[in-house]
């Protein structure tokens, strides 16, 4: 019997996994065709397409390089101190990457734009102002979005080197040199390349941040043209042919970091609390402590912009405010459960097929205007697409979430199947049973911080519902933009503050679930 448990488990596995990256592909490329049909095929890119997508790359790249070469002193910062509040600070730290684009870019300006805090303090010391719109405010709101994100999975990483190894190295007499080279170097050669990769497909299908930060149209991305091309023009063969161009460059990239990226693993230890007594000496103290503290000071003033300019108005929001945060709500916990159902199916293939992973990359890779005005063409003809808003805007949802999901769920799947594999098919453990009593205990922390994050982007999305939206039901993001657009600029940030609090609680609920009892 045990000689027969492995291969049925690994069907079980497979099958499960191939389905979901059918599922995903199908989701993605049909409405992608369907663009391409309806507009006849596509036209070639011009001059200004081909402008757009070298400043798309050259952004991203630049996004991707400082959000991870950044996070690694924060996260590993915040690995070797403990103190109080510190989960919350870990907490509050991640609300950049789960925030409304624009509520976010609104505390951006309130810190660097012309009037904010820094432009005002340079401007008392007699230096010249910060100039945030360019290449180098884009690049700046990528990093303030993208470093939490960064640190989070760098920070997941040091949590998977087991505390054995850290008292195996001060018995050893390991300097902190010694320690970074022989156990955390190997760590962030697995981590860094992957979390590169999400951060530089995210930036490459920049929207809202180009819009309001590029600063005309030498700061063009490549989404924005795609927006260009359906709002002014109506293209939509060029808009399918620069979607192709953003799938094929993400996918690339997706692939080139798989292949270059190596799966190494610590072992399993005994789930004991980490001593880091390399890190004791006052010099390291001090350089952590103001490692942290410049984090949190970049991340937290922003944040605390926003909250400043929507107390005002959260007291008095309108009924349809609250029913769209209901609406949001509900949306966002069934994409969590789709998103985190898929990563698991794919998270189980991709072990077996390291590439596989470049299918949840789909989700971020593809234009949200392409697949929703795909999927508008396709339901119209057999029913009203507002009927279909609800169930649409929540797969739409869990398939941006998928690839930071999956980036979370792999290495703790690996590790788990690679230590406690054998026991359970010894066992005869498969299917329902595996899953139940091995995986799912096994994963909880990182599930928890996967939901988390689905949950608390679900809540911040202003994508497809947009053109399918139902003005009885509304999501709280596009509630905020049609009170924006009516100019009741004070009820639509209290609408944000709301917002916020929202998505930061459901990130909290599902990430402390998941690190409960468990040591953080």
């Amino acid at each position: 019997m045990a000689a027969r448990s492995v291969p049925l488990s690994r069907l079980s596995g497979h099958w499960s996994g191939w389905a979901a990256a059918l599922l995903v592909s199908a989701f993605v490329l049909l409405p992608l065709l369907a663009v391409l049909w309806f507009a006849g095929g596509g036209s070639r890119p011009g001059p200004a397409d081909w402008a757009a997508l070298r400043f798309t790359v050259l952004q991203a790249t630049l996004s991707a390089v400082f959000s991870v070469l950044l996070a690694v002193p924060v996260a590993r910062a915040l690995a070797r101190r403990r103190f109080i509040g510190r989960g919350v600070l870990i907490t509050v730290m991640g609300a950049p990457f789960i925030l409304p684009v624009i509520v976010a870019v609104l505390g951006l300006l309130a810190v660097f734009g012309r009037s904010g805090i820094v432009n005002q303090a340079l401007v008392w010391a007699g230096l010249p102002p910060f100039q945030i719109y360019g290449l180098h405010g884009v690049v700046l709101a990528h990093v303030f979005f993208n470093l939490p994100l960064a640190t989070r999975l760098f920070l997941q990483g040091w949590q998977g080197i087991p505390a054995e190894r850290f008292r195996l190295a001060a018995s050893l007499g390991f300097t902190p040199l010694d320690v970074f080279r022989q156990l955390e170097l190997p760590m962030l050669r697995n981590t860094l390349p992957g979390a590169a990769m999400v951060i530089f497909a995210i930036c490459l299908s920049s929207f809202a941040v180009a819009l309001t930060l590029g600063g005309g149209p030498r700061a063009t991305t490549v989404e924005l043209a795609i927006y260009q091309a359906f709002r002014f023009d109506f293209d939509l063969g060029r808009a399918a042919v620069l979607a192709m161009i953003q799938m094929a460059l993400v996918t690339l990239a997706a692939l080139l970091v798989l292949r270059l990226g190596r799966m190494e693993s610590f072992g399993r230890g005994m789930d004991r609390p980490v001593r880091r007594w390399d890190a004791e000496s006052w010099p390291l103290r001090c350089l952590d402590t103001a490692v942290i503290f410049a984090a949190a000071l970049f991340i937290l003033l922003p944040l605390g912009a926003v909250v400043w300019r929507g107390l005002p108005g959260v007291m008095d929001l309108p009924v349809q405010v609250w029913r769209a945060a209901w609406v949001s709500t509900v949306m966002a916990l069934a994409s969590t459960l789709v998103a985190v159902a898929l990563a698991l199916a794919l998270a189980h293939l991709a072990l077996h097929h390291r590439r596989i992973e470049a299918v949840g990359l789909l989700g971020i890779a593809a234009s949200p205007f392409v697949i929703g005005t795909g999927l508008f063409l396709l339901i119209n003809p057999f029913s009203d697409p507002v009927r279909w808003a609800f169930v649409v805007t929540a797969l739409v949802n869990a398939l941006a979430a998928l690839p930071f999901a999956l980036r979370v769920l792999i290495p703790g799947l690996r590790d788990v199947i690679r230590d406690f594999g054998p026991l359970a098919d010894s066992l005869g453990l498969t299917g329902f049973a595996r899953l139940r009593w091995l995986v799912l205990p096994r994963l909880r922390r990182p599930l928890g911080f996967a939901a988390g994050l689905t949950a608390a982007l679900s809540m911040g999305d202003l994508g497809v519902i947009a053109l399918f939206a139902d003005p009885e039901r509304a999501t709280l993001p596009l509630q905020i933009l049609r009170l924006m657009g009516a100019y009741r600029m004070e009820t639509a940030a209290g609408a944000g503050l709301l917002l916020l609090m929202l998505s930061l609680s459901l990130f909290w609920l599902f990430d402390q679930g998941g690190r409960r009892d468990v040591d953080a």
